[in-house]
């Protein structure tokens, strides 16, 4: 009898303690790994911690390197993503994140920067893969850079960068209409924030997306709030 007793409150002990886990995992969303579409995505050096981005509730939009749009897991045309984005209500204060592949295209990216504009997001968050911080042992929270989408484009002194597509099929930098390589990039942004702590970054719509990240990373790391304009086609 004594043995029945033992072996049932052991028995409660053990589905107690397996309910308090559950309830703590269900506590804590960002702990989990969200569902999401697979993209390359660009590398970064001075994105911030984005915690929020693995919540389940994080509005998400996906650039694959084909161009290929997704709200959360769903396929959308770019109109879809707009009417979509539009009609759902999303917190005050809450962010929309996007996570396009370093390959793809700049114009397809400014469809999902137009959405967001659309849907009074300001300031959506670039993700990207922030050097040094992969690991197998442990999750690290998303990384991001923070940009302005074109709307603010006349607001302030401003400096401008800008990146064009060449008919060789690669990509130069000109700062203030002096054109500079990307090696000399971080240097001479520098010396712009010094007088003008905005950059209007304009963009061949045929340049990679990884390229138009890399440029925003060396913005942000110099100081610069960067405000991305339309891009040329």
């Amino acid at each position: 009898m004594k043995c029945l007793l033992y072996v049932c409150l052991i028995t409660s002990l053990t589905i107690a303690g397996v309910h308090a886990i559950e309830q703590s995992v269900e506590a804590s969303p960002a702990q989990a790994m969200r569902p999401g579409v697979s993209v390359k995505m660009a590398g970064a050096s001075s994105a911030q911690p984005m915690p929020e981005a693995d919540n389940a509730d994080a509005w998400i939009v996906t650039v694959t390197a084909d161009g290929q749009l997704y709200f959360g897991i769903d396929a959308v045309t770019p109109a879809a993503l707009q009417a979509r984005m539009i009609r759902s209500a999303h917190k005050r204060g809450q962010r929309l994140y996007i996570k396009a592949d370093a390959r793809a295209s700049f114009a397809n990216v400014q469809k999902a920067l137009e959405a967001a504009s659309a849907a009074d997001f300001e300031s959506p968050v670039l993700l990207v893969n922030q050097e040094g911080t992969m690991s197998t042992a442990t999750i690290v929270a998303p990384k991001g850079l923070e940009i302005t989408v074109d709307g603010a484009a006349n607001s302030g002194a401003k400096s401008v960068v800008e990146i064009n597509y060449s008919a060789q099929g690669s990509s130069t930098l000109r700062i203030d209409d002096r054109e500079i390589s990307f090696a000399d990039l971080h240097s001479r942004l520098q010396q712009v924030v010094q007088n003008r702590k905005t950059i209007l970054l304009r963009a061949d719509g045929r340049a990679a997306f990884g390229e138009v990240a890399r440029v925003v990373d060396a913005c942000r790391a110099a100081g610069a709030n960067v405000v991305v304009a339309a891009p040329v086609v």
